[in-house]
């Protein structure tokens, strides 16, 4: 049975389905699902590009970025890297391979956890980090396992287990650096228009569109983070993010969370962009409309950073002012003159190729401006927050 024939017997068994429950099924079903299968998703082979794919720099801007984030926290002896929505592992590849040439002290300190729910994807990590999980340096987390015990439990809080301990015999909290990019723009979330929320029914073989009345949570979501859509609008109501989000921030009691997506604020929904974001991308081709191929396309929508900085707020984090990616990682960049991107370039040719490279990451018209960072921060002195080098290029702006 293919995904579509199981999406519509379940519209079936229970009637129309959220839109949610459809993205759910479409990118995550065990079997048959977009990020369940086999086949290659990113990178020139598959159906879009991450900032990983595209040169090694910048997991080695993160890793350096880490480093000092380590440095900030008084270089404990032990620090764990929560990363969500790996993928490949590119990105781990590249922070652990460059931390331990660059930052061996940090290196020695880095525990790197992987939260991965594609079954495919996890094998791939597996034979990616093979000589880190080996080692024991990286290892892969249950994607459904609550959070808060969960990093509990890396932390290692326990004297007799050699967990850190201060000269009064009480144990510390060790600090957690937790990282998703791309992560939360591929969360399944509502669709809401001024006739309610969309459901998913099934008619001689189409997907059909349908409402229902919005529930309270929604038009409380859209009454402090968003806006209410005029007539013939859509936007989205992320609820599973705000959820996510939670779980996250409660999980870090001591550390930084940093995020890295394409979105928005609610000042840019009122000022009328980002009404209605969903994207459905597949071999490189970009489209609106996510009912073409369930299970062969991936299916995103803008981030709502308002409401994520919200809920981060609102378990004890302070949060930074929103950057572009491109102020981040020129911030980082700026202190070495991205020696990190050019040092193994030999040849003229190769530093040209790696410079086009560093463009796309960080200029308009690539990735730099479409991308946002929010960096937030718990049991950590503000004024050493604002003193990162990823916070650094926008000091000189208005």
């Amino acid at each position: 049975m293919i995904l579509r024939e199981k999406i519509e017997q379940e519209i079936r068994e229970r009637g129309p389905i959220p839109f949610s429950r459809y993205m759910e099924m479409c990118l995550y079903h065990p079997e048959l699902g977009y990020y369940s299968r086999q086949a290659e998703q990113f990178g020139k082979a598959g159906d879009f590009y991450t900032s990983s794919d595209v040169h090694a720099v910048f997991g080695r801007l993160l890793a350096r970025q880490f480093e000092e984030m380590w440095r900030v926290l008084g270089s404990p002896e032990k620090i764990v890297l929560l990363e969500f929505g790996p993928g490949r592992g590119l990105f781990a590849q590249d922070v652990l391979h460059w931390s331990r040439k660059k930052f061996p002290e940090f290196f020695d300190a880095l525990h790197y956890a992987l939260v991965e729910s594609s079954p495919a994807l996890q094998q791939r990590l597996e034979r990616t980090l093979s000589e880190y999980v080996e080692a024991g340096k990286a290892w892969l987390c249950p994607p459904d396992e609550d959070l808060g015990n969960y990093v509990s439990a890396l932390r290692g809080n326990h004297s007799e287990e050699g967990g850190d301990v201060h000269a009064d015999g009480k144990p510390t909290s060790v600090p957690v650096l937790i990282f998703a990019n791309e992560f939360f723009d591929a969360l399944p979330f509502e669709v809401i228009s001024s006739e309610g929320e969309l459901r998913i029914d099934a008619y001689h073989g189409h997907f059909v569109e349908t409402w229902a009345p919005a529930s309270r949570q929604e038009v409380e979501f859209l009454d402090r983070y968003s806006i209410h859509p005029d007539q013939g609008e859509r936007v989205e109501a992320p609820l599973i993010a705000q959820q996510y989000m939670s779980r996250i921030t409660k999980a870090a009691n001591r550390g930084f969370i940093l995020l890295i997506d394409y979105g928005y604020t609610r000042d840019e929904q009122l000022a009328g962009r980002h009404r209605g974001t969903i994207t459905a991308f597949r071999q490189h081709s970009v489209s609106a409309d996510p009912y073409e191929a369930p299970g062969e396309q991936d299916i995103t929508a803008h981030v709502n950073f308002t409401a994520l900085s919200a809920v981060a707020e609102r378990n004890g984090m302070q949060v930074q002012k929103l950057l572009t990616q491109s102020q981040f990682l020129m911030g980082i960049g700026e202190t070495n003159q991205f020696a990190d991107a050019f040092e193994e370039c030999r040849l003229p040719q190769e530093r040209a190729k790696v410079a086009l490279q560093l463009k796309h990451l960080v200029t308009p018209a690539g990735m730099g401006e479409s991308f946002h960072v929010l960096l937030a921060s718990k049991g950590v002195d503000e004024a050493m927050v604002a003193k990162l080098a990823g916070m650094s290029f926008t000091k000189a702006q208005p």
